[in-house]
């Protein structure tokens, strides 16, 4: 069943799961819904009291995971708009050519393209070969330095995702979104950190953000400038 309690301005819904256990869980998940999992002889105003009092801790956890989100700016792709790369901005430059092809130059990404349709297509790609390149040789040192703490992913993986930059599956398969591309290095590297932390500590808990704080001291600059940059 669903249910929800007021906040301030703030409107905190959440889902009720009655089950066998003795003390109220609440988790916040990554697409930002709240589950109240509560012994079976609960009674909704006890899950109420319970929520309001973790109210600022479910609101903080929510934006931590919106900041998560990729924003999505609507491009038309023509000369002159500007695109990022590694946080620098760039003029896009399309160009009718023989071939399809991409590099960038001083101020410009320039595209060179068969069909002006194909420009979205030939950037994405472009965007995802370097991608391909900078998070493997991002990621390799901070994996090193990890295994200090006896952990190691499985595979690094570049992965399209609508709602994340980044995730950390159970089995230890760290994904990465190709978007984060157009971000600075240090943006990069503090996703990176952050999933990589989450093969020590599965939990956004005291201890996980005190070895995030220890393996990036200054995460929370990179983790601002990624929430404001691409908007």
């Amino acid at each position: 069943m669903t249910d929800f309690v007021q906040y301030g301005s703030e409107r905190i819904a959440y889902n009720i799961l009655f089950v066998e256990r003795k003390s109220l869980g609440i988790t916040v998940y990554p697409n930002r819904s709240v589950e109240i999992k509560a012994p079976l002889n609960t009674t909704l105003e006890k899950i109420q009291e319970k929520v309001k009092k973790r109210a600022a801790w479910i609101l903080k956890q929510q934006d931590y995971f919106l900041s998560f989100e990729p924003r999505i700016t609507n491009r038309k792709f023509v000369s002159g708009e500007t695109h990022y790369y590694l946080g620098r901005q760039y003029q896009l430059k399309v160009i009718d050519s023989a071939i399809n092809k991409v590099k960038y130059t001083g101020r410009f990404i320039e595209v060179y393209v068969t069909e002006r349709a194909n420009v979205k297509e030939q950037l994405q790609q472009w965007y995802r070969a370097k991608a391909e390149i900078w998070f493997r040789k991002l990621a390799d040192k901070h994996i090193e330095r990890f295994k200090k703490y006896n952990v190691e992913p499985q595979k690094v993986e570049l992965k399209k995702m609508e709602n994340r930059w980044g995730s950390c599956s159970s089995k230890g398969r760290v994904l990465l979104n190709p978007e984060l591309i157009k971000a600075p290095k240090a943006c990069i590297e503090y996703v990176i950190i952050h999933e990589l932390c989450h093969l020590v500590y599965r939990d956004h808990t005291k201890e996980f953000y005190n070895l995030q704080t220890h393996e990036m001291p200054d995460w929370q600059k990179w983790k601002m400038k990624l929430e404001t940059l691409l908007a």
